[in-house]
């Protein structure tokens, strides 16, 4: 199965490569107030677009991705103490729970 996401991984990489080949010709780019860049190559258009879309893409996963993690750090403290509990200990305190650090 890994091998097949590989080789579809790759199909995808060469299809667009071939497009990006194939549109490589000048064009004129348009910014606000009407300042034009001229004779940009399409494809560092493209690829500057793409690389500014991924940016923003992984910037909207960052927090949830945090609130997962913290989630996940929460339940595992809950199933520590849940585990405990069961054995008839009592769970050891990390001193930043009682007392958290203050920045230096």
């Amino acid at each position: 199965m890994r091998y097949l996401i590989w080789a579809l991984r790759l199909l995808v990489f060469i299809a667009v490569l071939m497009f990006a080949l194939k549109n490589t010709g000048p064009v004129a780019v348009n910014f606000y107030a009407d300042y034009v860049v001229q004779d940009v190559p399409l494809i560092v258009v493209m690829l500057v677009t793409f690389v500014v879309g991924t940016v923003f893409g992984l910037l909207l996963t960052v927090p949830a991705a945090m609130r997962r993690r913290r989630e996940a750090l929460r339940l595992r403290r809950e199933l520590e103490r849940l585990q405990a509990a069961a054995n008839g200990t009592t769970p050891e305190i990390a001193p930043e729970a009682i007392a958290p650090m203050s920045p230096l």
